[in-house]
């Protein structure tokens, strides 16, 4: 059973954070940043209220780090209606949707279109994103052993494996014991730009935080990274 949540403010020089407590069946403190900013923190019943601020106090350096990062991606954008016309980002490049009433089933590039071939138009929105998803598997997979090949010079070695997992507001993230889990929505982004989101997975895998050490990290594996991320950022959006 949990105590209702409870907000409270720290201070960092002129900046404020506002974070919600929550009391929980647990022997450790914890914090996190959500993709919207907000911030969470958890903590064992019976921790002083003085002990909590003390500890969001000496990590607001990293959470408001964390807040600037998550700041920096796309809004979400609102869910496609998948009617010809609109359009999809593919790679880089943006194609127009064609729905075609009729058999047989199937998703296909054609002269700047993507068309979905389906008797059911209630399917082509189902249908389309499975493809997006196996194309993103097979892209990423290909590019995964790219990046892998160009990070061995600086000491970074990984098994390749990865999980593709929906998320809002993030491209990728990786866990502390190095499972890697990517956004489907990158097959929508260059080549260039997924290289860049698997690079900084990957410097993960060695530096959980974002320190200033995995960006010295990062920066050396790829030093054109944050055009690279603003590139990406800028062409691919996210939706709800």
């Amino acid at each position: 059973m949990t105590m209702p949540e409870q907000v409270f403010t720290a201070h960092y020089g002129t900046s404020i954070i506002h974070y919600h407590l929550e009391h929980r069946r647990r022997k450790t403190l914890a914090i996190e940043v959500h993709p919207d900013g907000a911030v969470r923190v958890m903590v064992p019943p019976g921790t002083p209220l003085e002990t909590v601020a003390q500890k969001v106090s000496k990590r607001a350096r990293w959470i408001l780090r964390q807040q600037r990062e998550f700041a920096q991606y796309p809004p979400l954008q609102p869910p496609k209606a998948y009617q010809s016309g609109e359009t999809h980002r593919y790679l880089g490049r943006q194609y127009r949707l064609k729905v075609v009433q009729g058999s047989p089933v199937q998703v296909k590039l054609s002269r700047g279109w993507l068309e979905v071939h389906s008797p059911d138009p209630a399917r082509v929105g189902p249908l389309l994103e499975r493809w997006f998803r196996l194309r993103a598997e097979t892209v990423i997979t290909e590019r995964m052993g790219v990046v892998l090949e160009r990070l061995k010079p600086h000491g970074l070695t990984h098994s390749g494996e990865f999980q593709l997992k929906k998320m809002d507001k993030r491209w990728g993230s990786c866990t502390a014991e190095g499972r890697i889990y990517l956004n489907p929505r990158l097959i929508a982004a260059p080549k260039d730009c997924i290289d860049y989101v698997l690079t900084h997975e990957l410097c993960h895998t060695r530096i959980h935080r974002h320190s200033s050490a995995f960006y010295a990290l990062l920066s050396k594996c790829l030093p054109d990274w944050k055009e690279t991320r603003a590139r990406l950022n800028r062409l691919v959006e996210l939706e709800a």
